[in-house]
């Protein structure tokens, strides 16, 4: 089927009773009542791709850019102008200073890991809607903070975890948990692989002048400024990121949760560490193996390679859930295979969009598949769809088994967990990093 006919005909589940994609993209209602202005923070790489789907939805428009780096900047408003959009974002670099104005409805939120959580609770506070990226937060304390933010002022917070409003993988769901087409499920593994290069040892330089390194720091301690932080490898860093589990575990960690029916673990095991190169900055595992246990007979594996590209299961990431009379196969997008238990292909199903490199830092998924998630965050402030990732019950419980694996990487043993909100049980020295310190008046507030 064509993506024109799809966007025609489709209908798609868990965006609420009758709503068809004759909301998305073209066809869309747009009239001015309808119309959702954002406002993006973090626009050098991913920021800049939401800002450029986002305006090219109905009814949706970017009203202002907010990043502490020039040519980030540049980039996100070249992205914007490349959708046609009339209206030139305003540029307001310090997001305290962006949550004063009045005339925006959303933040969308794709800044450093450690601004995620932060930024979210602050744009909560203001009365703004909230799309933040993947993870949620940058430790688990942070999630129930922002948890907290989103029930207190009343406000939408939906997580990126993009895969929750893919079509297909929604039947899927459908189809392994009300249909029960691969029986009992009682186990799930998932993989990530890439062919990351070294970042070296950083040297203490001058701050650009492009850059406000105490902006860009925001909430977390202050550092030296290196040379090897910024734009990205920061995420291999602990004090402002979250390893790779973060980065791209969390979305089979995600949809591994969602299949089988799982919240919180019982017990979590991690192995691995920075293995693939001399020593340098690259302080999280480039290589790990997680396991999860919860009640009910069910674990959850998940085995991440950053630095070696070899493929599993034919695709550089993807998930397999199992059940008594079968097995599910993803290979990463927005398609599935159904095994029986001697391996007979049983069913297959394509996604309808080609658009897609499922290793693709920027977007795995394509413009399509993206657009259907912002899509959904749009109709639900419009009150015509329901969150497909609402942060209380999707995002916040999928990053939180992030966090645990890190946690019990970090101190190189096994954690027990409360299946109720995970936090770890009789571990004084692992429970002290389901938080962190932050820079004196820099405190997330709820």
């Amino acid at each position: 089927m064509k993506r024109r006919d799809f966007l025609k005909t489709g209908t798609m589940a868990g965006m609420g009773a009758g709503l068809t994609y004759l909301n998305f993209p073209v066809f869309g209602q747009k009239a001015p009542s309808n119309k959702v202005v954002l406002a993006v923070m973090g626009v050098n790489s991913r920021g800049s791709w939401l800002a450029q789907v986002a305006a090219k939805l109905p009814g949706a428009e970017i009203g202002y850019i907010c990043d502490v780096e020039d040519g980030a900047i540049d980039k996100g408003l070249r992205a914007v102008a490349r959708t046609g959009q009339q209206r030139k974002p305003e540029v307001i670099k310090d997001i305290r200073k962006l949550l004063e104005k009045k005339d925006f409805d959303a933040l969308m939120v794709a800044a450093p890991d450690h601004w995620h959580a932060p930024a979210a609770i602050m744009a909560c506070a203001a009365g703004k809607h909230v799309y933040v990226e993947k993870p949620c937060s940058q430790n688990g304390n942070e999630g129930e903070l922002l948890v907290q933010a989103a029930r207190k002022h009343s406000r939408l917070v939906q997580m990126g975890n993009q895969r929750r409003s893919w079509p297909n993988l929604q039947q899927a769901v459908k189809e392994v948990k009300e249909e029960g087409i691969i029986g009992k499920v009682y186990y799930a593994r998932g993989w990530y692989v890439n062919n990351r290069a070294p970042i070296g040892i950083g040297k203490k330089i001058a701050v650009p002048a492009t850059l406000d390194w105490n902006l860009w720091q925001g909430p977390a301690p202050r550092k030296d400024y290196l040379d090897n932080i910024v734009h990205y490898n920061w995420h291999w860093r602990w004090h402002w990121g979250t390893g790779e589990v973060c980065n791209n575990a969390t979305h089979e960690l995600d949809c591994m949760r969602w299949f089988m029916g799982v919240e919180f673990p019982t017990k979590v095991t991690s192995a691995g560490g920075r293995y693939a190169y001399p020593p340098d900055d690259w302080e999280t595992p480039d290589t790990q193996t997680i396991n999860f246990e919860f009640e009910g007979g069910k674990s959850i594996s998940w085995e991440g390679r950053s630095c070696h590209p070899f493929e599993l299961e034919g695709s550089g990431r993807g998930f397999v859930i199992f059940g008594d009379k079968g097995s599910l196969y993803n290979s990463g997008g927005d398609s599935y295979k159904i095994l029986d238990t001697k391996g007979k292909l049983v069913k297959e199903v394509k996604q309808q969009d080609a658009q897609q490199n499922v290793t693709n830092t920027v977007s795995p998924g394509g413009e399509f598949l993206d657009g259907i998630h912002i899509n959904n965050f749009l109709e639900s402030i419009r009150g015509k769809a329901k969150l497909n990732s609402d942060v209380e019950t999707v995002g916040h419980p999928s990053v939180v088994l992030c966090h645990l694996a890190n946690i019990a990487q970090r101190e190189g043993r096994v954690l027990h967990c409360d299946p109720k909100n995970g936090h770890i049980l009789e571990d004084a020295a692992a429970a002290k990093l389901w938080a962190r310190t932050y820079e004196k008046g820099w405190e997330p507030k709820v």
